[in-house]
This record gives C-alpha cells, sequence and structure tokens, in this order.
C-alpha cells in the first residue's frame, strides 16, 4: 500500500493513545458486554487493538473460518494490506475522524462511544466482502489515553449489492450517550482519491525516489510509454511541470 497513507494512520493511531506504553490487561474483562453492545446480524470475528503500540494483541478464531488468515497473521499490516484500494482514503480519513472525535471527549466519556462504518475486504482467496466494522475502547488512563480498543468486523455482503460502495461513519453512543449519525469525515485522502488514481499515487512515490521512468517500468512491471503517460496526466492534474515541482507539490500535500 502506499508508505504515506500507512505512516499517517501509524502515527495518528499512536497520538490517539497519548504516546503511552502499555500495562498488563486482563483480555475477559467487558469483553461480553461489549460483545452484545456491538452485535450485528451476520458472520463475525473480533480482535483487540493497542493504538499506543500500533498492535493488534488479540484475533478470535472465527478470522480463519470467516477471511482464511490464520488469527496470527491479522497484524496491522497486514489489516491495512488487505482493504480494497478503493475504500483505504476513506478508511483513512474515517478512522481520523474517529481520532479526533474521541481525543476531544471528556475522559470519563471515551469508553461510552463505538464507532461505525463499513468497507471491503480481501479474503485469503483473492475475493472481497463487505465487513461492517464497529469499535469501542474498553482502557484507557486516567488522562483519557486511549490503551486498548474492542473491534468486531462482521460480514454483510448479504446486506450489500456488489455495485453498492457507499460507506458511511456513526458514532453510537452507550449508556445513555447522543448518538451522531452519518457524520460527515474528514476527506483530506478521499479528496486526494479524487485526483490522483492508486497507480499515478504509486508512480508519484517512485519519482520522489529519483527513479526515471524506465526504472519505473521496470518495477512496476509495465512499458515505459506507459509511465509517461501516467506521468503526463499526473503534471495535468497537479498543474505542475517538473519531477521536481511534482515532488515539492507532493511534499507539500502530504503525499510523501
Amino acid at each position: 500500500m502506499n508508505n504515506s497513507l500507512k505512516k499517517h494512520i501509524l502515527d495518528n493511531w499512536k497520538k490517539v493513545g497519548h504516546y503511552k506504553t502499555l500495562g498488563d490487561y486482563e483480555r475477559e474483562i467487558s469483553i461480553q458486554k461489549k460483545l452484545m453492545e456491538l452485535m450485528q446480524v451476520g458472520d463475525f470475528y473480533y480482535f483487540i487493538f493497542a493504538p499506543p503500540m500500533n498492535k493488534i494483541e488479540f484475533v478470535s478464531a472465527e478470522m480463519e473460518t470467516i477471511l482464511g488468515y490464520k488469527p496470527s497473521e491479522f497484524t496491522v499490516e497486514k489489516l491495512l494490506s488487505i482493504i480494497h484500494p478503493d475504500d483505504l482514503p476513506y478508511f483513512i480519513d474515517f478512522e481520523n475522524t474517529v481520532i479526533d472525535f474521541k481525543m476531544k471527549l471528556p475522559p470519563d466519556k471515551v469508553m461510552k462511544y463505538k464507532s461505525r462504518y463499513n468497507y471491503r475486504i480481501r479474503k485469503s482467496n483473492g475475493e472481497y466482502m463487505h465487513i461492517l466494522q464497529q469499535s469501542t475502547t474498553i482502557q484507557t488512563d486516567e488522562e483519557g489515553a486511549i490503551l486498548r480498543n474492542f473491534a468486531i468486523h462482521t460480514d454483510i455482503s448479504h446486506l450489500k449489492r456488489k455495485s453498492d460502495t457507499k460507506m458511511e461513519l456513526s458514532f453510537i453512543g452507550l449508556d445513555g450517550e447522543q448518538s451522531f449519525i452519518n457524520v460527515s469525515p474528514q476527506k483530506e485522502f478521499i479528496e486526494l482519491a479524487a485526483v490522483l488514481t492508486p497507480r499515478e499515487m504509486e508512480i508519484v512515490q517512485l519519482i520522489a525516489t529519483n527513479l526515471t521512468s524506465k526504472e519505473i517500468a521496470k518495477q512496476l512491471q509495465i512499458s515505459p510509454e506507459t509511465v509517461n503517460t501516467h506521468r503526463k496526466n499526473i503534471h495535468i492534474k497537479t498543474g505542475t511541470k517538473s519531477a521536481i515541482e511534482l515532488v515539492l507539490f507532493a511534499q507539500d500535500k502530504g503525499w510523501i
């Protein structure tokens, strides 16, 4: 996946954890209660994510039945690599919106909300399925730093047509808190996706490493002519006229 996107979301997950280190935690505490609060009709698996360490600590056995991956394979990097490329910018902007929402909450209310949104994820056989991700915080410190989140991925493919790629974000209040439905997310990477295609972004990344069109073509296993066509389109879309100008533009936008 695009390295700048990966770095962006990993840095933000650490931020929501206030860059704290983790202590011991009994995973069984509150799990049954959270399962009841997050239940959705459909097959599901669940996992525990520690933002300060950008680490998935525990994955339920149902993962292998539903996605075909062993629970031990399901790391943060694996998750980011199997999200549908067209959905990844939305995923990152949704997560950034979730982070901002939680960081503005009083410490005593951080565990009283769950975030909910959908996207497509690739199974081990290469097929994509629609999942509903619901996540709630299960451990904080006294300052409200998020130490561990509990998340459920539910298969909702039976509820979505293949052509239905609409993604929606909501915050559901628990214990009587107000809910916020169909929240308008940040659109930093969503807007970026509308500007450049995933292939064009990949080429921008490689241009930034000083590779020539011929070298880029070899790495991507496409023809130099195809690379040059992409470069021409990139310059038109970004309003740049040279590789140096393009790299400076990309740096300013935070793409690289």
